[in-house]
């Protein structure tokens, strides 16, 4: 199955750990655009969005997840931020959900402004087992 991560950036040391594992059962993982470089942490939101418009980084994201057959949301745990899903892993759940495209998760929903929204999606707990992501796209719910 091809599978598309989305995440905060502030994860993306996960990276190397959950492809290897998605890696290692058969699927072929497309990840966000490496920013390395750029220190997200400490950039303010100006200089975040003209990384996202000079990567144009949602409309590349976008393009990976249409030839997904799912995504998984890396909504772990970030300081003071339990299961965290940011703005962009929300409007990338929404891609897929209008996609038609299943919705893995990697922890439960987190309480959020937008969790009804979220639950609407009907978005697959995996609860950090990943071998509960089926080998075969048919097999995926969505």
């Amino acid at each position: 199955m091809v599978i598309t991560i989305c995440m905060s950036m502030s994860l993306r040391h996960r990276l190397p750990d959950i492809c290897g594992v998605l890696e290692a059962a058969g699927h072929e993982v497309l990840t966000p655009v490496d920013t390395r470089e750029f220190d997200y942490e400490r950039a303010n939101d100006n200089e975040r969005a003209e990384l996202k418009r000079d990567k144009d980084l949602i409309r590349t994201h976008y393009e990976k997840i249409k030839i997904s057959d799912a995504i998984l949301v890396l909504n772990e745990d970030l300081p003071g931020k339990p299961r965290y899903i940011g703005g962009n892993s929300f409007l990338e759940m929404g891609f897929a959900h209008v996609l038609d495209i299943p919705i893995y998760l990697m922890q439960d929903v987190p309480e959020s402004p937008y969790r009804s929204e979220m639950l609407a999606m009907d978005p697959i707990v995996v609860d950090g087992d990943l071998s509960l992501i089926p080998a075969d796209a048919s097999a995926a719910v969505g």
